[in-house]
Parts: structure tokens; sequence; C-alpha cells
């Protein structure tokens, strides 16, 4: 099977209206590249709900802020294209930030889903989230997918999404593809690339503090849930701090708004974002109480 490739929005965009008047339907997995098997995982989760898959690689210069890794983060597009072949991927859209953006490398409209942008992750990276939901919707725009799969990796990413999708109507089903993790439980992603062989050993922790606040969380009383979490959280953080990690967040949310946690909530996601080393690393567990 050929992979086509396209680099350019009317040529993605010609491809994806003629499946559309044969009445394929379209799957679509942005990514920004540099494949791992995390992103090919996606690809199974797409696959048996639609008869066409594309993938989009795009750096996207509006989710990294000032002193971030834009410049250095891997592009691997040929090595990208070899795998998408191998699971018979049927297009790839890999435009250049001037085909995406103009000259200016910039959009002059912009994509905020208010509520979302500055917790968490975007509390530490202002403007993130509204890169983000601005690239998403310009590629929803072009490609016209039928569904798209995100992984459940990026929570926050995926919630912002979702909400976005809802808000303004848009006609594609939403998938989150459960978190891909090698043999120790760390969580797959580019930037684990950026640890050292001892340095991966000790990220595999951040799984195991997640997994014991949800068990945790799971055997509180309604009565001594609020001070339950909150040691949980000082507890962990000091866990982290211990082994060489960095946090910048560890908090237990409503995994549909992620506001704070309250003892009516049932669906709860416990959600980190630590340094260790040269890489951040994000990670989460997403669980339904069981009492």
């Amino acid at each position: 099977m050929t992979l086509e490739v396209h680099h350019t929005i009317a040529g993605i965009a010609a491809q994806t209206h003629e499946w559309r008047a044969q009445r394929l339907r379209i799957g679509f997995v942005p990514t920004m590249g540099n494949l791992h098997d995390g992103h090919i995982d996606l690809f199974r989760t797409l696959r048996p709900h639609c008869d066409r898959m594309v993938c989009s690689i795009f750096a996207n210069p509006l989710q990294f802020g000032e002193g971030e890794d834009f410049g250095m983060y891997p592009r691997t597009l040929e090595a990208d294209m070899e795998r998408l072949t191998e699971i018979e991927c049927d297009s790839l859209f890999a435009p250049s930030v001037d085909a995406m953006y103009g000259l200016l490398g910039m959009s002059h409209t912009k994509v905020s889903v208010k509520h979302m942008n500055n917790r968490y992750c975007g509390a530490f990276r202002e403007g993130h989230f509204i890169g983000v939901a601005t690239v998403v919707n310009k590629l929803f725009n072009i490609v016209l997918p039928h569904v798209a799969v995100f992984g459940e990796k990026d929570f926050q990413q995926l919630a912002v999404i979702r909400q976005m999708v809802s808000d303004l109507s848009m006609s594609v089903d939403i998938i989150g593809s459960p978190t891909y993790r090698d043999a120790s439980g760390l969580a797959l992603s580019s930037r684990n690339q950026y640890l050292t062989a001892d340095e991966k050993v000790v990220a595999a922790e951040l799984y195991k503090v997640l997994c014991d606040i949800r068990n945790k969380v799971n055997r509180a009383s309604d009565s001594e849930l609020e001070s339950t979490v909150s040691n949980l959280i000082a507890n962990g953080k000091a866990r982290l701090e211990e082994m060489g990690f960095r946090p910048d967040y560890l908090d237990v949310a409503n995994a549909l708004t992620l506001a704070p946690f309250s003892v009516d909530s049932r669906e709860l996601v416990v959600l980190v974002a630590a340094r260790l080393g040269k890489a951040r690393l994000i990670d989460n567990v997403h669980f339904v109480r069981e009492r």
C-alpha cells in the first residue's frame, strides 16, 4: 500500500473531499511527528471506526511558549513515513509553518476554551492550549474527519478538544485512546528521549504515585474524602521531590470539567506534571470512584 503524502492544504483537502464523495468514513490522528509506539497505538484505536486513516505531522509553533523546545523538537519525517506505511495509514498531511499560517508563521484568529486554558499545564505554559485549540480547529476544517483520536496521556488537551468540539457544534466524533505505557509503567512520550537511562528508572515511579493516590481515594469515605485528598497531594509531592522530580502540579480533579474535585464527583482524574532532568513529564490516572 502506498502512503499518499500531502504538503499543501489544497492537496489533502482534495483527497478527503473525494473520499467524502464516495461516502467513506475518514479517521484522523493529529501529531507533531517523531512517532513512537504510543502514536501507533492511536491508529489501532482508530481503525475500527473509519474506512480511511489520515495522519497529520505538524510541529505547531502556537503551542510552544517562549524558551520552550520548539526549535529542538525532533523532526523525523522520513522515519515517520515508514511507520505510517507499515500500519497502512492512507494519507499524511505534513505542511510547513508557512503553509498553515502564512509567512508570518502565526494565526490572526485564535480559539480559546477559557475555563480550561489556565489550569494545570496551562498555568505553566501560557497560551499553550489556545495554540492547541487553534491548530486542531484548523486541521479539522482542512481534513474534515468524521472521527479523530487523541491519547488520554494528554488528558487536559483531550478535555479542551472535547469542549471545543461541543461548544462549536463540530461534526467530528472524538475518541480518547488509553495511555500507552512501557513495561515499567512509564507513559510513552517524545520527550522521554531527554531522559538518561537512570532517569527513566526514576520516571517510572510517577505512575506508581498516581495509582497509589487513586487507590486511597477509592477507599476513602465521603466524610473523609476532602482531608484524604489534601493529605495525599501533599504527601505525593513530597515523595516525588525525594525521588528527584520537580513537580509543577499534582492534583485530583473532576474528569469531565477539570474543576476541583468535590464529594459528589464520581468520575475523577489524578493529574501530574513534573520535571526530571531535562524532561517535563505529564501523566494521569482516570477512574470512577467506587464509593
